[in-house]
């Protein structure tokens, strides 16, 4: 599934590469559909964060090696699991920076970004699986466990999550999107970057499984409970698919376009309706809303009305004092009036 998706997306030609050799010229009736300005501050963190990962990763194999410890190899290779997913988040962002401007994304590349923090949740659930049977192992075949070796690579391994969750948890454009929510009960939570979240999460779970492992091997070595590594393996799934649950929710539901619940669909719909200048003369016949960017949305509105002084500029007028709704598309469908008595 990641490679699919950095493979799909690595592999797209030049934006010019599919265009006609003349273009009319339509420099003045064109519109700019980049809607969303990325997130420069979380680009960078994810990479920091790469980097810092594959040193604890090179460090923890090789200690492995040298020290024939397979503790330390486990946790190694566990950590290159969540290097190559926050690798898919930083690489999306990328991807959704180069793309920005090209014109065969019809509504801007920010869902790059969203696809990759699917991806990542996909990918969270297949760790949280892979520590279930990691887990169902050790309760049926338990192994000796170096107590000691364990706890030291738990506790930096730890340290350097502390790190990574600080740099990803303070990567956030404060620059941009400063829109009025006009009391929309999710407060702030829509200004979240979900690609951003996705990395974050990865470096969370990891750090949460390190808590509990010390935990767990803290109490096998002072009270012989072998026991609760498993059982704490268990725990720590549970959590990571929590976790992997809400992401995967939030991001299909960007992905599929289920917007018609949100608050800003009965706004739309109230700016209009409450016109004092139309009356009743206008009756909304179809309604599309979707998301383009963090807190930003598109429109398309069919709209029957028989009077002459209602047309699309004095919709998206109307429409304007939502500065959420970043692009809107007018249909008007006329409603024929009575014909005269001669006719």
């Amino acid at each position: 599934m990641l490679l699919a998706i950095a493979f799909g997306l690595s592999s797209l030609p030049p934006s010019d590469a599919r265009l006609p050799l003349t273009q009319p010229k339509t420099t003045n009736q064109t519109h700019d559909h980049v809607f969303d300005s990325g997130n420069q501050a979380g680009e960078r963190g994810t990479r920091l964060v790469i980097v810092i990962t594959i040193l604890m990763m090179a460090v923890e194999v090789l200690a492995g090696w040298w020290f024939n410890s397979m503790a330390l190899l486990a946790d190694g290779w566990h950590m290159s699991s969540h290097a190559v997913a926050i690798g898919l988040s930083a690489f999306a962002y990328a991807m959704a920076r180069r793309h920005a401007n090209d014109s065969r994304f019809a509504f801007g590349t920010w869902k790059i970004e969203i696809l990759g923090g699917f991806a990542s949740s996909l990918f969270l659930l297949g760790v949280a699986t892979w520590m279930i049977f990691g887990s169902v192992e050790r309760l049926l075949s338990p192994k000796p466990i170096h107590y000691k070796e364990a706890i030291i690579v738990a506790i930096l391994g730890l340290l350097v999550n502390v790190v990574c969750a600080y740099i990803l948890g303070n990567a956030h454009d404060h620059g941009h999107d400063h829109h009025h929510e006009h009391g929309h009960p999710e407060g702030g939570k829509e200004h979240h970057d979900l690609n951003l979240r996705s990395a974050y999460l990865h470096v969370i779970a990891d750090a949460a499984t390190s808590v509990l492992a010390i935990a767990a091997l803290a109490g096998g070595m002072i009270f012989g409970w072998s026991w609760l590594d498993p059982v704490m393996g268990f725990a720590g799934a549970i959590l990571v698919a929590t976790w992997a649950r809400g992401l995967l929710r939030d991001t299909s539901r960007i992905l599929l376009d289920a917007e018609m619940d949100h608050p800003v669909v009965e706004e739309i719909r109230e700016a209009i309706a409450t016109q004092p200048e139309w009356g009743s003369s206008v009756e909304i016949r179809d309604l599309h809303v979707w998301r383009v960017g963090r807190n930003k949305f598109a429109c398309l509105v069919a709209i029957a009305t028989d009077a002459q002084r209602v047309d699309a500029e004095a919709v998206k007028q109307c429409l304007a004092i939502h500065e959420e709704i970043v692009h809107v598309t007018v249909e008007i469908q006329a409603i024929a009036t009575a014909p005269d008595k001669g006719d």
